[in-house]
């Protein structure tokens, strides 16, 4: 089924239909149809997620479409022809028409017949020139070879990634590296390359690394969200290579190789202390990389940059882009969710529920599909801090009521009082109740494991060093045994006289 919601998408953006067509699969006709229906129809941009993507074929094309008896093309005999001096694509497409014209059959369109071949020239491994247009696109790789950082007082040497993102028209490049390919160091490598060539491309190429692309797939990979959402916000789509296809981004993987010999294998005999020391020593040799002259044209990769392709690239927006994460959590019973260890409220009617959850360093953003549940501001102080709302708390909680103060203290009882104490100073100790509640369980659930009669031994010691015990004092008295010793007065000490070496008061020449 084409994919009218991600032609609609590409063409807001700005994108030609030569290439959306390149892009998809489609042909050129086949973009300017649905955009020219889309007119029509007047379908709202961009289109609603409430309008599905059946729905968006319905509206587009109510009509059934009728099959053609369309004739394809001897693409190995075209092949073939093109190695012929003064033959062209077009000359091939002409010939083409008119054998279909004679026997009757219905010839492709030029663009479809030429989609089709360059289909045949990538599937048969057979080599073709690719125009690039300037300020299009940007091919962006991890290097294979890795550069060295040593720890000047331990002399452990930790391997640093090099990226490389290539701006295929002019081949103008940039080069950094960074201690790990995490998301973090992708996101910022992208950042650090759009405001090194002063503007952004419209389209991003990158590999189907995990940090760019969830799941690879031919015609619609799944794009990491992470990455999908610094491409929207730089104005750029993102059109991942083939899996094993290396001529997709054939710009990067040729600038990689020569990075690693120009650039890192150039550094090999020097040290560096420190990330900063290496990367100016990339950007020096980077710079004579990019002004090194070509072999066959006048100029250099930085001319041809200025000259061809830096008017076209995209202007950067006006506020940098923030990185954010994103991880699926589900609210636990106390409608809490767990970031790095500190809490934060959602609404108790999204308990259990999964959410997809949006961390910056500054912000929490929960989402329940695309609807915004609620936001707090990130803690990044000691573990165990809870960010409550108010308005998140259910009316005396009466959804969850078997999860309430007068149940633990309850269940306390029944082990003990000195247990009853505890459990009670837990829950005062907050100044939301549901927020002692985990650790209430943690306390009780410790006589399943060391039996009610240690559990109140234990809650009994812990209160003489402390008035407000915590989960973690009651479990460290059972793991050492220590609610085990009791007090024992000091024994007088006896001589047994009757042992063989004790000497008696005759020895000394006294009497008894």
């Amino acid at each position: 089924m084409t994919d009218y919601r991600e032609i609609l998408r590409l063409a807001e953006m700005g994108l030609s239909r030569t290439s959306i067509g390149e892009a998809l699969g489609y042909s050129r006709n086949t973009i300017a149809d649905v955009l020219r229906r889309a007119q029509i129809k007047e379908v709202e941009m961009p289109v609603p997620e409430s309008i599905g993507d059946r729905e968006l074929a319905d509206l587009l094309f109510p009509e059934k479409a009728k099959d053609q008896n369309q004739r394809m093309p001897d693409y190995e005999m075209v092949h073939k022809e093109l190695g012929k001096k003064g033959v062209t694509l077009t000359l091939l497409w002409v010939e083409y028409c008119t054998v279909c014209r004679q026997t009757g059959e219905i010839p492709y369109a030029y663009t479809q017949f030429r989609v089709y071949y360059h289909r045949f020239v990538q599937t048969s491994k057979a080599t073709m020139h690719l125009n690039h247009k300037p300020g299009e696109n940007m091919e962006v790789d991890w290097a294979g070879i890795t550069a060295a950082v040593v720890d000047r007082l331990t002399g452990e040497t930790a391997p640093a990634s090099v990226f490389v993102a290539t701006l295929p028209c002019s081949g103008y490049s940039y080069v950094e590296a960074f201690l790990s390919q995490n998301q973090e160091s992708w996101t910022t490598a992208h950042i650090h390359a759009f405001e090194f060539f002063g503007g952004t491309p419209r389209i991003l190429t990158p590999d189907n690394l995990k940090t760019g692309v969830d799941k690879s797939n031919w015609r619609t990979p799944t794009i990491n969200k992470s990455y999908n959402e610094l491409a929207e916000h730089y104005g750029c789509a993102v059109l991942p290579a083939r899996v094993r296809k290396p001529k997709d981004k054939s710009s990067v993987e040729g600038t990689v190789g020569i990075i690693s010999s120009w650039v890192i294998a150039s550094l090999r005999n020097r040290t560096f202390f420190s990330l900063a020391d290496l990367n100016e020593a990339i950007f020096e040799k980077l710079a004579a990389f990019n002004e090194k002259p070509f072999q066959k044209k006048l100029g250099c990769r930085l001319t041809a940059f200025m000259e061809d392709e830096k008017e076209y690239l995209q202007p950067l927006p006006k506020e940098r882009y923030e990185l954010a994460m994103w991880k699926k959590l589900t609210p636990g019973f106390n409608y809490h969710i767990e970031v790095d260890k500190s809490f934060y409220s959602v609404p108790y009617e999204y308990i259990k529920q999964e959410m997809d959850v949006r961390l910056t360093a500054a912000t929490v953003e929960v989402f329940f599909g695309n609807l915004r549940v609620c936001s707090h501001p990130r803690h990044h102080g000691r573990p165990g801090h809870y960010q409550t709302i108010p308005e998140h708390m259910p009316e005396k909680h009466k959804t969850y009521t078997e999860w309430n103060a007068e149940r633990f203290l309850a269940w306390a009882k029944s082990i003990g009082a000195n247990t009853n104490v505890v459990i009670g100073a837990i829950l005062s100790s907050h100044k939301i109740e549901q927020q002692g509640y985990r650790a209430c369980i943690g306390v009780l659930k410790l006589a399943d494991r060391h039996g009610a009669k240690r559990l109140e031994a234990a809650c009994e010691k812990a209160l003489t060093y402390t008035p407000s015990p915590s989960y973690k004092n009651i479990d460290a008295i059972l793991k050492s045994g220590s609610d085990k010793q009791t007090a024992q007065k000091p024994a007088e000490k006896q001589v047994d006289e009757s042992h063989s070496f004790i000497r008696g008061a005759e020895y000394y020449g006294r009497k008894k």
